[in-house]
């Protein structure tokens, strides 16, 4: 059986919800951020980095969110979470998967801690990064909200549910804290957010991790 080793509201949130969506058994692992947990010997042999997810299954280990999507994706394909390998949707789906990863989810990690940017103590510099990385999520969210103006449907690339929704919508729920314009203040996200909660896949992770209102 699989194992997904999460902390409520993490990155492990996107992986959590495709193994709803996928309907196959797995065992949800907690690594407890607030006790260091994932910087503990036994994690740390898991993912070396100390990062959260790490997804188990059989004798793979992996971490990552986004090649965890794509392997989910790929061991699964009757769950239909990825065009076919060699199409064009396919280069495009993994366009968004890697443009998630290394655009805001790595920006909104500056967001959060940006004193880790910055000289020990200097809260006025870690400010200034935290309000540089918002304006440049901002940004992003602009794109995000352009593409699914542009989709054809009420998913990110178009008509077809796939693992770049729930990564989508993870990104944007951590945006919910911003000062200016979150991600449920522009007009094509904000639908978008909703269609994402009335998946039954989606409020089982809310439920499982018991992640509090708001949601986005």
């Amino acid at each position: 059986m699989m194992q997904l080793h999460y902390y409520p509201g993490n990155a492990s949130f996107t992986p959590h919800v495709l193994l709803h969506e996928i309907g196959a058994p797995f065992e949800l692992n907690l690594v407890d951020r607030a006790q260091g947990a994932h910087k503990a010997p036994d994690y740390l042999k898991l993912n070396p980095n100390g990062l959260i997810p790490v997804l188990v299954d059989g004798d793979l280990v992996l971490y990552e969110t986004a090649a965890i999507c794509l392997h989910l994706s790929d061991s699964f394909p009757d769950a239909g979470l990825a065009p076919p390998p060699g199409s064009t949707e396919r280069a495009h789906f993994y366009k968004w998967l890697v443009w998630m990863c290394s655009g805001p989810q790595a920006m909104l990690k500056h967001y959060f801690y940006g004193e880790r940017l910055v000289d020990d103590g200097d809260k006025l510099a870690a400010g200034q990064v935290k309000a540089h990385a918002q304006a440049q999520v901002g940004a992003m969210l602009q794109l995000l909200d352009a593409q699914l103006a542009a989709s054809g449907g009420p998913w990110l690339m178009g008509r077809q549910y796939l693992a770049v929704d729930p990564y989508a919508f993870m990104l944007c729920r951590w945006t919910r804290g911003f000062e200016s314009r979150p991600a449920r203040e522009y007009p094509h996200i904000a639908p978008y957010l909703q269609r994402m909660l009335q998946r039954p896949a989606v409020q089982r992770v809310f439920k499982a991790e018991a992640l509090p209102q708001p949601w986005v």
